[in-house]
C-alpha cells in the first residue's frame, strides 16, 4: 500500500491503507441544486485567460456564436445568439468548482482540469469530449541518467528494490487527486506525492524528487530537461471538453436546451472542419450511369453518396441535357487527389468550397446525453 511519509521541501499528499480513496478527495455539493434553481439565466464557464481562452473564443466565433466582451475588465459577456446566456470568464479550476457548487451550469475546460478538479464527482456531465484544442497528456517522467537510465516502462519502475515504506518513489506533481489515483490503480507500492506548482522539470535535476507527473504537449520541455516518459505511464490524454452540471440540466428546462444548441453547433462545425463540397460536370446518358462512375473511385464517395443533377445547356436553339452535375464532399487532404480521379471519369469544371457546418439528423452526443441524464 502507499504510505503518508513526509517528503523534503514539498507538502505531501497519499493515499491511506484502505480499498479507496480518501474521503477527503470528495466533494459535496448538497445546495447547487438549489443555487441553480433559483436563477432565470444560464450561465457558462469561460477560461479567463491564456492559449486556451483564446482558442475557445475562436472556436465558439466559428459556431457563430461570438461572445460580445464589451470591457474586457469585466467577468461577465453574453452572446447573442443565446439570450438567456451569461458567459463568465474564469480560471478553468474554478469553471469545475463553481459546476459543481450550482454558480455555473455549462463550462468549458480542459479534461484534465475537470478530472482532477472534479474528482469523480457524478454531478459532472461531458457533454462533447473532443474540441479540438488544448491538447495534451497527463504523464510520469523519470529522469534519463543514473539509477532510471535502463528503466523504460511503469513495470521496471515499480519492480525497483530502491523504494521502501522508508525511502519510496519522490513524486513531484499538482495533481494531487489523479496522480494517487493512477499509482493505487496501477499496483505501485511506496510512493511519496508532493505538491509543486511550475518547473516541475527541475525538481528530480535539484534532487527534491525522483519523479514528475506533469501535462506533456509536444515533450520538448522533457528533453531539454533530460526527462523521459516510460510505458504505461500516461495517466489521462486531456483536449477542451464542454461539461455540464448536471443537476442544472434536470432542473432548468432552459438549461438543457441551450446545451442542446450549443452541442448541435459544436457538432456540425467540427465535422466540417476541413471538409469541402467539390461541384463538377461530367458527361453521360443517365445520372444512374454518372453516379456509378463517381462511386467506382473511392475517394469520391461523400457522405453518403454523390448528389447527381441534370445540367441544361442551349444549343442551336435547343435545351440539351448532355451533362450531370455532382456534388461530392471531400476532406482538404484528398483535394488534388480527387481532382485526378474526377478527370479519370470525365469530369470537368471542377468547383471547391470549404464547409462551415454538417448536420446530421441528430448528433450521437445529444443522444448519449439524454441516456446519461435517464431522459
Amino acid at each position: 500500500m502507499l504510505a503518508a511519509i513526509k517528503c523534503p521541501f514539498f507538502l505531501t499528499h497519499s493515499l491511506p491503507p484502505s480499498s479507496s480513496p480518501s474521503p477527503s478527495f470528495k466533494i459535496t455539493c448538497s445546495a447547487a441544486a438549489s443555487v441553480a434553481e433559483e436563477r432565470s439565466e444560464i450561465r457558462l464557464g469561460l477560461p479567463s485567460k491564456g492559449r486556451m481562452a483564446a482558442d475557445t473564443l475562436d472556436l465558439l466565433k466559428d459556431c457563430q456564436l461570438s461572445v460580445k466582451h464589451v470591457n474586457p475588465r469585466q467577468y461577465v459577456a453574453k452572446i447573442p445568439e443565446l439570450s438567456n446566456l451569461e458567459v463568465w470568464f474564469q480560471r478553468p479550476k474554478d469553471i469545475v468548482r463553481k459546476l459543481l457548487s450550482g454558480d455555473l451550469d455549462l463550462g468549458i475546460a480542459g479534461l484534465d482540469t475537470v478530472s482532477e478538479y472534479g474528482r469523480g464527482s457524478e454531478d459532472l456531465i461531458i457533454v462533447h469530449d473532443a474540441l479540438g484544442y488544448g491538447e495534451c497528456h497527463l504523464s510520469l517522467a523519470i529522469p534519463k541518467y543514473g539509477i532510471f537510465e535502463n528503466i523504460n516502462s511503469l513495470n521496471e519502475l515499480a519492480q525497483m528494490p530502491q523504494w521502501t515504506r522508508e525511502k519510496p518513489l519522490r513524486v513531484a506533481t499538482g495533481f494531487t487527486y489523479l496522480g494517487p489515483k493512477f499509482v493505487k490503480e496501477n499496483g505501485l507500492d511506496h510512493v511519496c506525492f508532493s505538491t509543486a506548482d511550475g518547473a516541475l522539470e527541475a525538481a528530480p535535476a535539484m534532487g527534491i524528487a525522483d519523479a514528475i507527473l506533469d501535462l506533456v504537449s509536444s515533450g520538448i520541455t522533457l528533453k531539454e530537461n533530460n526527462l523521459k516518459e516510460i510505458e504505461g505511464g500516461v495517466v489521462l490524454r486531456s483536449q477542451a471538453v464542454l461539461v455540464a452540471s448536471k443537476r442544472s440540466l434536470l432542473k432548468m428546462k432552459s438549461a438543457l436546451e441551450t446545451t442542446h444548441e450549443i452541442l448541435e453547433r459544436l457538432e456540425a462545425h467540427l465535422k466540417a472542419e476541413g471538409q469541402y463540397t467539390v461541384v463538377a460536370n461530367m458527361r453521360g446518358n443517365s445520372a444512374q450511369e454518372v453516379a456509378e462512375r463517381v462511386l467506382s473511385q473511392p475517394s469520391l464517395a461523400g457522405l453518403q453518396g454523390p448528389t447527381v443533377s441534370t445540367v441544361y445547356c442551349k444549343r442551336d436553339g435547343q435545351i440539351k441535357a448532355d451533362y450531370y452535375a455532382i456534388v461530392i464532399c471531400v476532406p482538404k487532404k484528398a483535394l488534388y487527389k480527387s481532382v485526378q480521379q474526377l478527370r479519370a471519369i470525365g469530369g470537368s469544371g471542377v468547383l471547391y468550397s470549404p464547409l462551415t457546418y454538417i448536420f446530421d439528423e441528430e448528433t450521437p452526443r445529444w443522444r448519449e446525453l439524454l441516456s446519461k441524464l435517464g431522459l
